[in-house]
Parts: C-alpha cells; sequence; structure tokens
C-alpha cells in the first residue's frame, strides 16, 4: 500500500495560515499551549518522512536543530526539535541542492513526478508542509490527508490554506479533538485520491518545483 501524504497545518477559522506574509508559524493569532504541543509531537514522530518547501524548512532549520539541546526550553519544545531533526526529510526546491539534518533536496521540472514515485515507495503517512507544496500535491491528485488545528480566531485576510485553488474537493472526516484555549483538530480524507501506479501518470507534467 503507498504511503499517504498528509498536510498539516495551523489555521484560522477562515482558513488562513498567516496574517502577514513571513509569519511561517510565529502569528500572535496562534494558541499553541502545552496539551496542543504534546499532539504535535506525536503526531510528527508517528510520520515515516516529512516533506518541506523551501521557505517553511529554513524556517524549521532556523530553530529546531539548536531548540532539541536548549535546557532553557520546556520538555516538549526540546522533544520537537529532536524530532525534526531525527526524521528523514525530503526538501522540494529550485533554489538549493543540498541540506543537513536528515534531508535530501529534489527539485526540477519533474518534482511532482518524484513525489509520486516516493509516495508510492514509502509505508505510512509522509508530513507535508508548505501551502505551495499541498497545493501542487492536491492538483496533481496525490494529497491524501488534510490534518488541521484550527485557532479560534478570523483573520479576515492573508495567505490561505491554498494557493489559487478553485475546484470544489469533498473531503472525510476521520478524526477531530479538542484542546486548551479553544483550538481543535480535524483531520480529513481527500476524497478521489490517486494510488498506486496509476498516480504517478496523473502528476502534473512540467510542474515546476516549489521555490
Amino acid at each position: 500500500m503507498p504511503g499517504r501524504f498528509v498536510y498539516w497545518m495551523n489555521v484560522s477559522v477562515d482558513l488562513r495560515i498567516e496574517r502577514a506574509p513571513g509569519e511561517q508559524g510565529g502569528g500572535d493569532w496562534l494558541r499553541i499551549g502545552e496539551s496542543l504541543h504534546r499532539e504535535f509531537n506525536a503526531r510528527a514522530r508517528a510520520m515515516s518522512l516529512m516533506v518541506e518547501g523551501r521557505t517553511i524548512y529554513e524556517t524549521m532549520e532556523a530553530f529546531w536543530p539548536a531548540a532539541r539541546d536548549d535546557g532553557s526550553l520546556a520538555d516538549y519544545l526540546r522533544e520537537y526539535g529532536e524530532i525534526w531533526t531525527s526524521t528523514p526529510k525530503v526538501l522540494v526546491s529550485r533554489t538549493r541542492d543540498s541540506a543537513g539534518h536528515n534531508t535530501r533536496v529534489i527539485g526540477g521540472d519533474d518534482a511532482i513526478g518524484q513525489l509520486a514515485n516516493l509516495r508510492a515507495q514509502t509505508d505510512g503517512d509522509i508530513g507535508v508542509g508548505g501551502a505551495t507544496l499541498a497545493t501542487h500535491l492536491l492538483r496533481a491528485g496525490l494529497l491524501d490527508e488534510l490534518l488541521l488545528f484550527t485557532h479560534p480566531v478570523i483573520l479576515g485576510t492573508g495567505r490561505p490554506l491554498f494557493d489559487a485553488h478553485n475546484v470544489p474537493i469533498e473531503l472525510d472526516l476521520l478524526e477531530h479533538l479538542a484542546f486548551e484555549q479553544g483550538v481543535t483538530m480535524h483531520r480529513y480524507a481527500v476524497r478521489g485520491a490517486r494510488t498506486g501506479p496509476a498516480a504517478d501518470e496523473h502528476a502534473e507534467r512540467g510542474q515546476p518545483a516549489p521555490r
């Protein structure tokens, strides 16, 4: 059975992932307490692989490797630093050709085809980080699940969960949880996600890699 691409994201009630450009998970509208972060840790540790676009990868790279050994941080933050650095990762980028922390880089015009092959060869969940990357996978029929942590705020403006996608896609609710400060988690299956060898055939041709 092929792996599953799971787009994991913190969102507002109106499905915005940033209020201002470059927030990348650091917006003051996010309500991330200890129990929620421990849920992040458990979900991340269960991933077989993480696939990230350059922007989100460089945001993670700038903080989490050092956090794993930073005694001034809470234990659950140090734990996430250990998880992120040790989990196998794929960086999808046209502008970088190397990365550390158990990461390999793919890019070029056939990036989506490479990701289709990766999905077919991987057992378990593959975490997807970055709206650009997730949008390309959705268009190619390769995105299997959404894992959304919804924070109780309406931003009204900012970057949406997906970029310029205007085709209705039905979802099936698989799981939901509630956390402190009104944060909820909803995990959805994406109806119509392609499986097996046919997924590679339907990947977008000539689709450039995210930067």
